[in-house]
């Protein structure tokens, strides 16, 4: 099992830029495709970025040109970032990192592990 430790979100106002951390340790084979998921209130959790081990990127419509996904491996843990730039209100929801299940899945209704971190909030306001 993978576990999973958020850190970094905070307020910010429309236009700022924050950075959130995650501390994910498994097995190197579970932690190949790693993800940033986020909920907003009374919405579905939704896949916005992704990253192969070897640095591959893919990137949600909704984030695409502000969010950018990095990570950093080491043995049986990876740190994987997510700078978000140009924030919106819309960006204002509780963000996860995790295993990213098929990677060619981005968005909403992608198949999602079982077991998630606490999350991180992050509260962009106009």
């Amino acid at each position: 099992q993978v576990q999973l430790v958020e850190s970094g979100g905070d307020w910010v106002q429309a236009g700022g830029s924050l950075r959130l951390s995650c501390a994910a340790s498994g097995s190197i084979f579970n932690l190949n495709v790693m993800g940033w998921y986020r909920q907003a209130p009374e919405k579905q959790r939704e896949l916005v970025a992704s990253i192969r081990r070897d640095g591959t990127t893919n990137y949600a419509d909704s984030v695409k040109g502000r969010f950018t996904i990095f990570r950093a491996n080491a043995n049986n843990t990876v740190t994987v970032y997510l700078q978000m730039n140009s924030l919106k209100p819309d960006d204002t929801a509780v963000y996860y990192c995790n295993l990213v299940i098929n990677p060619y899945c981005l968005g909403y209704g992608c198949y999602e592990p079982e077991h998630w971190g606490q999350g991180s909030q992050v509260t962009v306001s106009s």
